[in-house]
């Protein structure tokens, strides 16, 4: 892993010219420089890039480039410039083979050397005649030559020392600027990849616990399908004696035998209830439930949910009511799993509801439309499809608002306490919920005003089997 930069770095890291300036606004600086004084400027950074210039060539300098002689010398000068170092001085002139000089100037930043500026060439003020070297080439002519150099801008020391210090002046403006600008977007930057970092590391820490979740729900799953079958063949044993002895094949049973009998018997068998759920719910977890569907009419597995559940409902007092409509269009599904659908939330809804309540069952068409409504209730330009919809509502004590999203969560109870009035495992919408999804559906709880609550199932219709063996959990 890569050690992160932390300001104390960023402040001792070695500073480059080309990294403090910006080009262009370095190429206008030395532009104005050389229109006020006419004498050309360069500015270099410590690897020899050349990163702004302001250069008119001279007159002598474009007569003494016409020659082979003359090429060759001016080439060898120019070089010789971009070389030299002017050593601790920090400040060189070097003359030019034409009698004309540079001034070279080292560029300091927070006491390191990082470039060099270099003016000229000027024709100093105390040259009076050009030197012999300027002859380098007999193509040369001396007085054409001469003419031409004393046209060079001549300049005294101390003006070129005095245009030296006002350049480097406002060069350390631009460099200080810089500076700022460079730490700034530095910092940030060395802030963005410690952020970046760390959410690399709480992603690595979200996956890994992602996964050991992942497999012990997996192993959950495997160990309540596990359990669940070796439980269900020792119980059913169990509430087939219990039957056996209840109807008096071993003998004759007193009467308080035979209630004890039947309480074995009836707790049995809500044992053997809480198993098959849980194999159920790890069927459906796990995918391996198996789908018989086929064309059926709803109002038939209402009919039998209501014929099924019309003892338990008349034994506590409640009413049972079906209210189907008559365009009712066929659905593609599982009939016996469909059942255990609305047996689950019928059997539900009675166990909730107090005696002289009522429990209906209400089938209609609805048309869906994606939910894409404009402020005043209507569709805005969406596909329409016609669904069934099964509403189990009733008078009960209902489900609190804030409970609603999580009472199809496996083991969830609305109240887990010791001393809850109604029985239960927590499994039963759980199996409700991804069964009915399995058939392309979904399901909601909307509130029943003043009382009790309505539970809504809707299945797309004309929708292919193939869909619905894609939901997720089957």
């Amino acid at each position: 892993m890569n050690e992160v930069e932390t300001p104390a770095d960023l402040l001792d890291a070695r500073l480059r010219l080309e990294e403090l300036v910006d080009r262009a606004g370095l190429g206008e600086l030395c532009k104005s420089f050389h229109t006020l004084f006419g004498i050309p400027v360069r500015v270099y950074s410590s690897e020899g890039l050349l990163l702004a210039d302001a250069v008119g060539e001279h007159e002598v300098c474009a007569y003494v480039n016409t020659t082979t002689e003359g090429r060759r010398a001016c080439g060898a000068t120019v070089s010789a410039v971009k070389a030299h170092d002017p050593g601790p001085t920090k400040d060189l002139v070097h003359p030019c083979f034409t009698g004309a000089a540079y001034r070279i100037l080292v560029i300091e930043y927070d006491g390191r050397p990082i470039g060099r500026l270099i003016l000229g060439p000027y024709l100093p003020s105390s040259l009076k005649e050009p030197p012999k070297s300027l002859l380098v080439d007999r193509a040369i002519q001396f007085d054409q030559a001469r003419t031409l150099l004393l046209r060079m801008p001549r300049a005294k020391t101390e003006t070129i020392s005095r245009i030296a210090l006002h350049l480097k002046g406002a060069l350390d403006l631009i460099l200080f600027s810089g500076h700022k600008t460079l730490l700034t977007s530095q910092m940030h930057l060395a802030s963005v990849r410690e952020s970046f970092r760390e959410l690399q590391e709480k992603n690595a820490k979200l996956q890994q616990a992602y996964d050991k979740l992942k497999e012990l729900d997996r192993l959950k799953s495997n160990f309540l399908a596990t359990v669940s079958h070796e439980l269900r063949t020792p119980l059913t044993s169990i509430i087939g004696y219990s039957e056996m002895l209840a109807e008096g094949i071993a003998g004759e049973l007193t009467t308080e035998q035979k209630e004890f009998v039947g309480t074995i018997y009836e707790k049995g068998e809500q044992l053997l209830q809480l198993i098959m759920g849980l194999l159920d719910l790890s069927k459906l977890e796990s995918g391996t439930m198996s789908m018989r569907r086929k064309e059926l009419a709803i109002g038939s597995v209402l009919s039998e949910v209501m014929s099924t559940l019309a003892p338990t409902a008349r034994k506590k007092g409640v009413m049972l009511d079906l209210d189907m409509a008559d365009d009712l269009h066929d659905l593609r599904g599982d009939p016996e799993r469909l059942c255990q659908v609305f047996l689950n939330l019928t059997e539900n809804a009675i166990k909730f509801t107090p005696s002289e309540g009522t429990v209906t069952l209400q089938a209609r068409m609805v048309q869906d439309t994606g939910g894409q409504e404009d402020d005043d209730g209507f569709a805005l330009l969406a596909p329409t499809q016609m669904e069934l919809e099964v509403r189990v509502i009733d008078t009960g004590i209902g489900i609190p608002s804030r409970e609603r999203s999580r009472v199809f969560d496996a083991f969830y109870q609305v109240d887990s306490s010791s001393t809850r009035e109604y029985g239960g495992t927590g499994l039963g919408l759980a199996i409700v919920k991804r069964l009915v999804e399995a058939h392309g559906g979904n399901i909601g709880i909307e509130g029943n005003e003043p009382e009790g609550s309505v539970f809504v199932v809707r299945f797309p219709i004309g929708s292919s089997p193939e869909v619905a063996q894609r939901t997720p959990g089957l």
